[in-house]
């Protein structure tokens, strides 16, 4: 579907933005691929990474924010699809940082909706996160209205091309500022001891390429207004320390400012919208769309879920074990 037609991708140079660019040139003839972010050093070594890629001619760097509406609907001119990845996704930071987070996760998402329409964009998706469901911290309250802005704007764009929709994830495995990367460089130094927040704290992980992979495949499944959620293995906190080290000495440092000991991909509240497919899930719009999202753009079936239906990283039927974790990193 990306042959011979123009990506737009905000956030292009984050641990996300750059698989998926790096993807879509190895896999697709694409007519052009825009790389949307602020920050020009990163540009300029995502730009010589790429620079002997048979493809690399496709790719654009477009400097930009998008808290800037007129600079991200200049971006958008003539482009078929967005990848919308830019968003302030450190919790701490957000507490601390609120009306930074809420100018670029809200209001930012906002501009890139309003200038997609306006440039008659094909499809966009919006990149989510399992903080968003039932959020305690001010992120995840961020890409909640986040998620709901995208989704509503289907009503909005229904006179013209535009559909939107969004994929909700759990934790990137290695992702820049990760559990991993931290705790591996702390053994590096030599740290006298791993600190953890909570010894029972869980999470939902997904590589890298198979978030990537996920996010293409919605591009296709898409009707619009829907929330692709991948079905996750889930990981112990302690384990990932585990399978790193299994001597060094963990301390119990105490949950910090808005976070969870265990993360819900799907609430219990929104059970009666949930469809489950054979490698997915989909939470239906609560606003009607008038559209059937029992069968995708792939003509893959989804069935609805059993009342009360939960998804959450400690009741999860699949746990990676430490072995596991060990192959992993």
């Amino acid at each position: 579907m990306f042959n011979n037609k123009t990506i737009l991708v905000t956030g292009g140079t984050g641990s996300f933005g750059k698989s998926f660019v790096k993807k879509l040139l190895d896999k697709y003839n694409c007519k052009k691929i825009i790389i949307f972010s602020r920050d020009e050093l990163k540009q300029f070594e995502l730009k010589e990474s790429l620079s002997n890629h048979k493809r690399a001619k496709t790719l654009r760097f477009f400097l930009g924010d998008i808290r800037d509406k007129s600079r991200i609907s200049t971006a958008l001119i003539n482009v078929d699809y967005v990848c919308h990845c830019a968003a302030l996704k450190q919790i701490e930071a957000a507490e601390y940082n609120s009306q930074e987070c809420v100018k670029t996760n809200i209001f930012g998402t906002q501009n890139v909706i309003e200038a997609a329409i306006d440039n008659n964009v094909k499809k966009v998706i919006t990149l989510s996160t399992d903080k968003a469901v039932d959020p305690i911290n001010l992120y995840g309250a961020t890409k909640l209205a986040a998620d709901k802005l995208t989704i509503s704007s289907n009503l909005v764009s229904v006179h013209k091309e535009t559909i939107f929709s969004v994929v909700r994830y759990g934790n990137v495995i290695n992702s820049r500022g990760s559990v991993i990367p931290f705790f591996k460089s702390l053994i590096e130094k030599k740290n006298s001891f791993i600190p953890l927040t909570h010894p029972e704290m869980t999470r939902f992980f997904i590589s890298l390429d198979q978030s990537v992979d996920f996010v293409i495949k919605s591009f296709l499944r898409m009707k619009g207004g829907e929330v692709f959620i991948p079905k996750l293995p889930s990981i112990r906190i302690i384990d990932i320390i585990k399978a790193l080290n299994q001597k060094i000495k963990i301390k119990i440092i105490g949950i910090r400012p808005g976070e969870k000991i265990h993360e819900v991909l799907c609430a219990q509240n929104s059970s009666h919208l949930i469809l489950n497919f054979n490698d997915h899930l989909v939470l239906k719009p609560s606003i009607n769309l008038n559209k059937n999202y029992n069968i995708n753009g792939l003509k893959e079936k989804g069935k609805s879920v059993e009342k009360d239906f939960v998804y959450s990283s400690d009741n999860n039927q699949k746990f990676l074990t430490i072995s596991e974790i060990k192959k992993i990193i």
